[in-house]
């Protein structure tokens, strides 16, 4: 279980966030989760020079935001529910996990379509089949997301990142965010342009 973070060395942070920059390479967006980030302690990321940050739930996001709107630019990454697209249309520059095509026409912001590829009840997103659906509804479609199943190993991920680049190309959509902590680098080597990364920068 994932717990609080409670405190926050900007140096190591710092080192640790270039270093993922660095392995991932240019073409890659780090989006830092913060979702076990209290408040207080986000200004210490800013100072570790992270620029861009996501949340799971639009409430934390616009507490967040409401404080500290300058520090970060801002992605929601979390289920979303289409009675939050205001807020996230005035804190967001991009949200990660469109899943309806209700979601799709309130969402003003970029935005990416977040794809079930495992078919599994427990997550959210849609399977592909909805993908023309959902670019029919949105605003600014400018790509895929996706979770795969919880494995053992990073490379366990890999036919369902694969499978979203297949998809994206497929539509013509430029963004892939794929890959978190424990199998973000899977991610970058079958196309990720965006990465979604938490715990690997707070032990």
């Amino acid at each position: 279980m994932v717990e609080l973070v409670t405190s926050l060395d900007a140096e190591r942070v710092r080192s640790l966030y270039d270093g993922v920059r660095a392995d991932a390479g240019p073409g890659v967006t780090v989006v830092v989760a913060t979702k076990y980030v209290p408040d207080a302690l986000l200004p210490l990321l800013a100072t570790a020079g992270i620029e861009v940050v996501g949340e799971n739930r639009a409430q934390d996001l616009e507490r967040k935001h409401a404080q500290f709107a300058d520090l970060f630019r801002w992605h929601f990454i979390g289920h979303l529910q289409s009675n939050k697209a205001k807020v996230l249309n005035r804190t967001c520059e991009l949200v990660h996990s469109i899943g309806s095509e209700s979601a799709a026409a309130k969402v003003t912001v970029p935005g990416l379509i977040e794809i079930n590829l495992s078919g599994e009840e427990s997550k959210s997103g849609v399977p592909p089949e909805a993908i023309p659906g959902l670019l029919a509804a949105g605003h600014e479609i400018r790509g895929l997301m996706t979770m795969p199943p919880l494995a053992a190993t990073a490379e366990e991920s890999r036919p369902y990142f694969r499978r979203l680049r297949e998809l994206a190309a497929e539509y013509g959509l430029r963004e892939l965010s794929m890959g978190t902590t424990q199998d973000w680098r899977v991610a970058v080597d079958e196309g990720a342009t965006l990465i979604r990364v938490g715990s690997a920068l707070f032990r």
